[in-house]
């Protein structure tokens, strides 16, 4: 069964959700279509959750993590757990997570590109920080919910100047 809660954040609605006992997505609000899940339902994670999102708009860094379910390939799921390893306020390249992956897993080289395509794919912004990443140059790219919302998110944590 689909869970789902709402939370209006300073860069505006996210929609959280759960399989009733984890947190399986969390996503800025962009879209016109209504969303579908059996049942709005205040649960324990959702309590969890907002409040780690309180902390986290008070530009604090939260202390604890939301238990998550995600459902997806091992190769995403590896990088979506190497993205939670950037610490709050710090950004790391692309390059930077394939060398890492790669170096971890004993491969030759996995390509910028690959890690771009996971972190596009992630299902629970912020709680793990695909924001964080930027690309060599230091440019802010590729964010599912925009430049300008990354911008602010790395504003917000301190990693770059207004």
């Amino acid at each position: 069964m689909n869970f789902v809660q709402f939370y209006n954040s300073p860069l505006g609605r996210i929609i959280i959700t759960s399989d009733g006992n984890r947190l399986t997505g969390l996503v800025f609000d962009d879209s016109s279509l209504q969303y579908r899940a059996n049942t709005e339902s205040m649960l324990p994670i959702f309590t969890q959750t907002k409040r780690w999102l309180d902390i986290y708009f008070e530009g604090k860094a939260p202390d604890f993590t939301p238990q998550t379910a995600l459902n997806s390939t091992e190769f995403r799921k590896d990088v979506w757990q190497d993205l939670l390893n950037i610490p709050h306020g710090k950004t790391v390249t692309y390059g930077e997570l394939a060398k890492h992956l790669s170096e971890k897993k004993g491969k030759n080289k996995i390509s910028a590109q690959a890690i771009g395509g996971a972190v596009s794919h992630n299902p629970i912004a912020l709680i793990i920080p695909c924001h964080r990443v930027i690309g060599t140059n230091g440019s802010l790219t590729g964010y599912a919910w925009g430049l300008e919302r990354k911008r602010k998110l790395l504003f917000l944590e301190k990693a770059i100047p207004n």
